[in-house]
């Protein structure tokens, strides 16, 4: 199976059900199929190639769903990117994906023109909107087209040479955060979306009644798989921009009579700052998601509170991966610090810095064994040497995370740190995570990170950033005397500092490179 017949074989199914709802816009399968079709038929007759590379450079939209399927349909390979990201990057990108085409809107006019310094390979840009074009200094070998005119025009309808692609063809390429400070694009073939998106939908017993609310970006890969999921198992997604107006959001939840909502840790705190959850009409929901990030003990309960008729999914994953992990909504109760088991057809281990498996309760790094697990990094051999090794079997793929879990005497895995973000300090190795979810027990106390700082007599000291509750009294005196209280000596921070937010990554992570 290829990640088009997601769209094909409901489109062939359900071909007049309502498939996605983006604003006042109402498309069914039939719809995007006939538009994914035009645009594949497009793209081909401006010459892009099996395994091409088309960048997405668009706002959550129905336009950013037809062409993520229309360059698959294509045999291409597309990168979706985030709407927010500035020239800099988006050239970074272009350069290094080789991208031979970019679909973006007029909006971002200004930010493509700084963009296409020394991107040789690129040849169309499509335009989505009336009115921009590209200044008159821009490169004269790249051509450009107007979104209204493709789908203006007959189509010449020879999309069907897609089907030259195999499962092991690239898919996408996920660009996420790189060690080096420029980002790394993850490769993923069609058959690891397939067994990933496959493996995620039965665990949360997903059919084609489902309606998914997803406020979440595209080129974030959790965004992105709930229109991939919903596709393959025929329901229908409620596309929004973001979750910058939560009253907005819930009102649409309630409307479209919402199943399904995916969150992450910073919704969650923005959810259970809403002083009035109890006028929304929350009968549709059936279940909530969180990954990114695990969620603070104290969220999961004020969750199951305001939700209580709600399964809550706890989950980890990886980019390299898609998804690792989630805890059986029953166990929530009994290990809400645990994000659970492997899912469906996927096996994990914890391994020593020997690479030997270690027992239950000790520490070690997280190996992921699956067909989930991707291709690679994008023209990054040595990174992509480190982290994805030779398994058992020919050909086999062994991901190590470069995380640090431990598992307890029933199977169920405890995510404790990234190796890098450990605070080592009076001799001791400590773990932010825990020490973030004591503060975030702490009354008043709305979003928690900790970090390491430079000291000259611990090596490391530990500093907690917090947002506290407006009506919140807290002191940098009484978040001491609490975590004197809660915490063992060597873990209680030795600075604290409240700010009004924390700084965010585009996939709503807190960003601790940019604390300081």
């Amino acid at each position: 199976m290829l990640v088009n017949h997601f769209l094909e074989n409901s489109a062939a199914r359900l071909p007049n059900k309502v498939a996605l709802i983006c604003g006042e816009e109402r498309l069914t399968y039939q719809d995007i199929n006939k538009s994914a079709n035009h645009l594949a038929s497009a793209l081909l007759d401006v010459g892009i190639k099996r395994q091409d590379r088309v960048v997405i450079f668009l706002d959550n939209s129905t336009e950013s769903i037809i062409t993520l399927f229309g360059i698959l349909k294509a045999g291409a390979i597309f990168i979706m990117i985030n709407p927010t990201m500035k020239a800099k990057k988006l050239n970074y990108i272009l350069k290094d994906s080789g991208a031979r085409a970019l679909i973006t809107q007029t909006s971002k006019a200004r930010i493509v023109s700084e963009a296409l310094g020394d991107v040789p390979e690129l040849e169309n840009i499509f335009w989505v909107g009336k009115g921009a074009r590209l200044p008159a200094q821009s490169p004269s070998t790249i051509n450009t087209y107007s979104w209204d005119d493709i789908f203006s025009s007959p189509s010449s309808m020879h999309y069907a040479l897609c089907s030259s692609c195999i499962d092991v063809d690239l898919a996408t390429i996920i660009y996420t955060s790189g060690s080096t400070g420029e980002p790394k694009g993850v490769m993923s073939a069609h058959y690891n979306v397939v067994a990933a998106a496959q493996s995620i939908t039965q665990y949360l017993e997903n059919t084609e009644d489902d309606v998914i609310l997803d406020t979440l970006p595209l080129s974030f890969d959790y965004g992105l798989y709930q229109i991939l999921m919903a596709f393959l198992f025929g329901g229908t997604v409620v596309l929004e921009k973001s979750f910058v107006y939560p009253y907005k959001i819930l009102e649409r939840l309630v409307q479209e009579h919402v199943t399904g909502f995916p969150i992450v840790p910073t919704m969650a705190a923005i959810l259970l700052q809403m002083q009035d959850l109890s006028k929304f009409d929350f009968s549709s929901l059936r279940y909530i998601t969180n990954t990114a990030a695990a969620l603070p003990e104290t969220y999961i309960r004020k969750l199951q509170s305001a939700f209580p008729h709600v399964t809550v999914y706890s989950m980890y994953g990886l980019t390299e991966c898609k998804r690792v992990s989630y805890l059986p909504p029953g166990e929530l109760n009994n290990r809400p610090t645990s994000v659970g088991i492997p899912m469906p057809n996927e096996e994990v281990f914890i391994v020593n810095e020997e690479g030997q498996e270690v027992g239950p309760d000790e520490v070690g790094e997280l190996v992921i064994r699956g067909s989930n697990v991707m291709q690679g990094y994008w023209n990054a051999p040595e990174e992509t040497a480190r982290t994805f090794r030779p398994g058992r079997y020919r050909g086999e793929t062994l991901l190590y995370s470069g995380d640090l879990f431990r598992r307890d005497k029933q199977g169920f895995l405890y995510f404790v740190a990234r190796k890098d973000d450990l605070i080592k300090t009076k001799g001791e190795r400590v773990s932010p995570k825990e020490i973030e979810n004591v503060l975030c027990e702490m009354e008043g106390v709305v979003e928690a990170a900790v970090i390491g700082v430079p000291d000259e007599i611990f090596g490391q000291a530990i500093k907690a950033f917090i947002v506290k509750d407006k009506k919140s009294e807290l002191t940098e005196e009484k978040v001491l005397r609490y975590c004197m209280k809660e915490l063992e000596p060597f873990m209680v921070p030795k600075y604290t500092e409240f700010r009004d937010s924390l700084p965010k990554s585009p996939s709503g992570k807190i960003d601790k490179k940019n604390l300081s």
